[in-house]
């Protein structure tokens, strides 16, 4: 059995391409039905799309279970979480997030809360976040990640690129867009950022397929586990996307890995060399996923719990794209570069 998968890794690998390539497709149109249907291409929570949260102090007469219950029979359309506040491992408040942001909304859900179990002001606090804050966070986080992908493939380019004029090209175009996308502050210069990064990935293409690669791998990271973490039904809040931030940083790492294994290294034969770095990656990633899987059933903190949901779907969906999809077009690239 384990010849025979062997096997096929190293002799079908052409035809395994497949399997992340379908897992992609199968992501975005996920993620574009979502879309169609709620008008966003993600579950997004109060810190992002604006809301309120009421904080209860009075944590001993107080049952979550029984006050989600409540609120989603009393108010059914609005969109409501009741979850706990930890600190040391220990239960030290209460909160209500709801998509509520008008104060008669908002008094309407406090005054039900206080007249079923007898609370005073000073029990409980609130804080409201309206949508454009959430909104400016979002989009500017967007650009981040966007900046982050071409900066990360001009530094592959940089290390793994064989020409110097182009290097230069890339290097001057990348610096424009990063200035463009995170210091400039107008629509144009987001058109021109978004220009220049299909001309950088067409620079990639012709001249750097291991950038590409690269930069596609991570991409693929982040769409298939958006998409699975779509389907989780979890709201998405400021935490979240930096798991996801995070989990870029963690599929170049292996990607980076890979690439210096295969293309820098000359002894032994290219499955040699792609078994080696298997033999670090899986290393890294076996532990990585073992700390999370503790972190997950011991932590308590639902901030915290959505970072590492995140980062264990994220290393899950690595696997696949580091060592089957960047495996093989690295593979492809090696038998062209031979020819």
């Amino acid at each position: 059995m384990k010849k025979a998968i062997q096997d096929i890794y190293e002799h079908k690998y052409k035809l395994l391409l497949l399997i992340p390539f379908i897992i992609l497709v199968l992501a975005l149109l996920q993620i574009g039905i979502q879309t169609a249907v709620t008008g966003d291409f993600v579950n997004k929570g109060i810190t992002l799309k604006g809301g309120s949260t009421i904080t209860i102090n009075q944590i001993d007469i107080v049952n979550v279970e029984e006050l989600g219950l409540f609120l989603q029979n009393k108010f059914s359309k609005a969109d409501i979480n009741v979850r706990t506040i930890s600190s040391a491992g220990k239960v030290v408040s209460i909160a209500i997030d709801s998509d509520a942001q008008d104060n008669s909304e908002i008094n309407a859900l406090t005054k039900a809360i206080a007249d079923k179990y007898q609370l005073n002001k000073w029990d409980y606090s609130i804080e409201v976040m309206g949508s454009a804050l959430g909104e400016s966070f979002f989009k500017q986080t967007f650009k981040a990640l966007y900046a982050a992908f071409f900066l990360m493939g001009f530094l592959v380019f940089l290390y793994f690129g064989e020409s110097m004029y182009f290097k230069f090209i890339s290097g001057f175009l990348t610096l424009i867009l990063v200035v463009l996308i995170l210091f400039a502050n107008s629509l144009f210069s987001d058109i021109i950022a978004y220009i220049l990064g299909p001309i950088l990935i067409i620079i990639y293409l012709f001249n750097s397929i291991p950038s590409l690669a690269v930069i596609l791998a991570a991409l693929s990271d982040i769409i298939v586990t958006l998409s699975i973490f779509n389907l989780t039904g979890i709201k998405l809040s400021t935490a979240g996307i930096a798991a996801f931030l995070m989990l870029i940083g963690y599929s170049v790492d292996t990607d980076i890995l890979l690439s210096t294994r295969l293309l820098k290294r000359k002894e032994g034969t290219v499955m040699e060399r792609v078994y080696g770095a298997m033999k670090t990656g899986l290393t890294m990633s076996t532990t990585t996923l073992v700390a999370i899987g503790v972190a997950l059933i011991f932590v308590e903190s639902e901030v915290v719990k959505q970072i590492m949901i995140i980062l264990f779907i994220g290393l899950l969906v690595d696997l696949i794209m580091t060592w089957i999809q960047n495996v093989g077009i690295l593979r492809l690239y090696l038998e062209k570069k031979k020819k």
